[in-house]
Protein backbone atom coordinates (compact mmCIF):
# COMPACT_ATOMS: atom_id res chain seq x y z
CA UNK A 1 0.00 0.00 0.00
CA UNK A 2 1.25 3.16 -1.00
CA UNK A 3 1.78 5.91 1.91
CA UNK A 4 2.37 9.57 1.42
CA UNK A 5 3.82 11.69 4.17
CA UNK A 6 4.16 15.34 4.44
CA UNK A 7 1.12 15.83 2.14
CA UNK A 8 -1.35 17.39 4.83
CA UNK A 9 -1.52 17.72 7.95
CA UNK A 10 -4.09 17.71 11.57
CA UNK A 11 -3.77 20.96 13.56
CA UNK A 12 0.01 21.19 11.81
CA UNK A 13 1.38 18.06 12.51
CA UNK A 14 1.87 15.76 9.31
CA UNK A 15 -0.46 12.75 8.91
CA UNK A 16 0.50 9.86 6.51
CA UNK A 17 -2.35 9.11 3.97
CA UNK A 18 -2.83 5.31 2.35
CA UNK A 19 -3.21 5.42 -1.54
CA UNK A 20 -2.74 6.87 -4.53
CA UNK A 21 -3.33 10.47 -5.22
CA UNK A 22 -5.30 11.31 -7.32
CA UNK A 23 -5.73 13.42 -10.29
CA UNK A 24 -7.75 15.08 -12.69
CA UNK A 25 -7.89 12.50 -15.42
CA UNK A 26 -7.69 9.21 -13.99
CA UNK A 27 -10.56 6.87 -14.08
CA UNK A 28 -12.63 7.05 -10.75
CA UNK A 29 -11.91 3.55 -8.91
CA UNK A 30 -14.83 1.45 -8.16
CA UNK A 31 -15.31 0.88 -4.50
CA UNK A 32 -17.50 -0.18 -2.33
CA UNK A 33 -18.77 1.02 1.50
CA UNK A 34 -22.21 0.38 3.14
CA UNK A 35 -25.47 2.18 2.93
CA UNK A 36 -27.37 1.30 6.08
CA UNK A 37 -26.01 -2.83 6.49
CA UNK A 38 -25.98 -2.94 3.03
CA UNK A 39 -22.57 -3.09 0.57
CA UNK A 40 -23.06 -1.09 -2.19
CA UNK A 41 -20.40 -0.57 -5.34
CA UNK A 42 -19.88 2.85 -6.35
CA UNK A 43 -21.03 1.30 -9.88
CA UNK A 44 -24.63 1.87 -8.37
CA UNK A 45 -24.30 5.93 -9.72
CA UNK A 46 -22.17 5.10 -13.04
CA UNK A 47 -23.12 7.37 -15.86
CA UNK A 48 -24.56 9.99 -13.43
CA UNK A 49 -22.64 12.82 -12.82
CA UNK A 50 -21.49 12.80 -8.30
CA UNK A 51 -19.99 14.58 -6.19
CA UNK A 52 -17.74 12.67 -3.45
CA UNK A 53 -17.46 14.24 -0.41
CA UNK A 54 -15.07 12.74 2.09
CA UNK A 55 -15.00 13.82 5.72
CA UNK A 56 -13.73 12.34 9.12
CA UNK A 57 -16.96 12.44 10.50
CA UNK A 58 -20.08 13.79 10.39
CA UNK A 59 -19.97 14.04 14.68
CA UNK A 60 -17.30 17.64 14.06
CA UNK A 61 -19.13 21.24 12.70
CA UNK A 62 -16.41 21.20 10.17
CA UNK A 63 -17.87 17.48 8.53
CA UNK A 64 -21.31 18.63 9.04
CA UNK A 65 -20.68 21.55 7.54
CA UNK A 66 -19.28 20.17 4.80
CA UNK A 67 -22.15 17.73 4.58
CA UNK A 68 -24.76 20.10 4.61
CA UNK A 69 -23.52 22.98 2.16
CA UNK A 70 -22.98 20.33 -0.62
CA UNK A 71 -26.35 19.34 0.40
CA UNK A 72 -27.77 22.23 0.03
CA UNK A 73 -26.62 23.95 -2.77
CA UNK A 74 -27.10 20.36 -5.36
CA UNK A 75 -30.33 19.93 -4.24
CA UNK A 76 -31.68 21.31 -7.57
CA UNK A 77 -29.25 19.56 -9.63
CA UNK A 78 -28.66 16.32 -11.72
CA UNK A 79 -25.81 15.41 -9.24
CA UNK A 80 -25.58 12.74 -7.04
CA UNK A 81 -23.77 13.42 -4.17
CA UNK A 82 -21.88 11.12 -1.87
CA UNK A 83 -20.52 11.84 1.72
CA UNK A 84 -18.34 9.39 2.84
CA UNK A 85 -16.95 8.53 6.48
CA UNK A 86 -15.52 6.15 8.47
CA UNK A 87 -18.96 6.79 10.85
CA UNK A 88 -20.80 3.74 11.50
CA UNK A 89 -24.46 3.48 9.45
CA UNK A 90 -26.24 4.46 12.50
CA UNK A 91 -24.56 7.08 12.45
CA UNK A 92 -24.97 8.31 9.72
CA UNK A 93 -28.60 7.43 9.55
CA UNK A 94 -29.09 9.46 13.24
CA UNK A 95 -27.29 12.71 11.47
CA UNK A 96 -29.56 12.77 8.58
CA UNK A 97 -32.46 12.62 10.74
CA UNK A 98 -31.21 15.00 12.74
CA UNK A 99 -30.36 17.17 9.90
CA UNK A 100 -32.83 17.01 8.15
CA UNK A 101 -30.19 15.89 4.85
CA UNK A 102 -32.86 14.60 1.92
CA UNK A 103 -30.08 14.78 -1.23
CA UNK A 104 -26.82 13.37 -0.04
CA UNK A 105 -26.20 9.48 -0.01
CA UNK A 106 -24.22 8.68 2.83
CA UNK A 107 -21.96 5.95 2.72
CA UNK A 108 -19.83 4.16 5.49
CA UNK A 109 -16.16 2.86 5.02
CA UNK A 110 -16.28 1.52 8.55
CA UNK A 111 -16.07 -1.89 7.45
CA UNK A 112 -13.27 -2.58 4.77
CA UNK A 113 -11.76 0.87 4.35
CA UNK A 114 -12.15 0.34 0.43
CA UNK A 115 -12.78 3.66 -0.75
CA UNK A 116 -10.52 5.50 1.94
CA UNK A 117 -7.57 2.99 0.08
CA UNK A 118 -8.56 3.20 -3.34
CA UNK A 119 -9.26 7.22 -3.19
CA UNK A 120 -6.09 8.22 -0.90
CA UNK A 121 -7.51 9.60 1.86
CA UNK A 122 -7.42 6.82 4.71
CA UNK A 123 -5.26 8.02 7.34
CA UNK A 124 -3.13 5.47 8.93
CA UNK A 125 -2.32 7.26 12.20
CA UNK A 126 -6.32 7.65 13.21
CA UNK A 127 -8.06 5.27 10.97
CA UNK A 128 -10.17 7.94 9.48
CA UNK A 129 -11.02 9.15 6.19
CA UNK A 130 -9.17 12.33 5.38
CA UNK A 131 -11.29 15.65 3.98
CA UNK A 132 -11.40 15.36 0.45
CA UNK A 133 -13.73 16.37 -2.67
CA UNK A 134 -13.99 14.52 -6.21
CA UNK A 135 -16.42 15.44 -8.91
CA UNK A 136 -16.48 12.46 -10.98
CA UNK A 137 -18.43 13.09 -14.98
CA UNK A 138 -20.53 10.71 -16.43
CA UNK A 139 -17.61 8.65 -18.32
CA UNK A 140 -16.14 7.87 -14.69
CA UNK A 141 -13.58 9.86 -15.08
CA UNK A 142 -12.82 12.56 -12.20
CA UNK A 143 -12.78 15.96 -13.26
CA UNK A 144 -11.84 17.75 -10.09
CA UNK A 145 -9.96 16.89 -6.86
CA UNK A 146 -9.37 18.48 -3.70
CA UNK A 147 -7.04 16.86 -0.97
CA UNK A 148 -7.63 19.34 1.96
CA UNK A 149 -4.11 20.71 3.37
CA UNK A 150 -5.35 20.69 6.80
CA UNK A 151 -7.74 18.26 8.10
CA UNK A 152 -9.85 20.79 10.11
CA UNK A 153 -10.04 23.10 7.60
CA UNK A 154 -13.10 23.72 5.21
CA UNK A 155 -12.99 22.19 1.45
CA UNK A 156 -12.67 24.84 -1.58
CA UNK A 157 -16.33 24.80 -1.82
CA UNK A 158 -16.65 27.23 -4.56
CA UNK A 159 -13.93 25.36 -6.86
CA UNK A 160 -15.92 22.32 -6.49
CA UNK A 161 -19.20 24.21 -7.69
CA UNK A 162 -17.61 25.86 -10.79
CA UNK A 163 -16.33 22.08 -11.70
CA UNK A 164 -19.72 20.67 -11.15
CA UNK A 165 -21.25 23.34 -12.78
CA UNK A 166 -18.90 23.26 -16.11
CA UNK A 167 -19.97 19.26 -16.19
CA UNK A 168 -23.59 20.21 -15.98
Amino acid sequence: MQERSNEVTLQGAPITLLGPRLQPGDKAPVFTARVGLEDVSSERWAGRLRLISSVPSLDTPVCAKQATRFNETLSDRDVAVLVVSQDLPFAQTRFREVTGIKNVTFLSDYKDNDFGYKYGVYIKEHGLDHRAVFVVDKDDVIRYVEYVPELTDHPNYEAAMAAVNALL
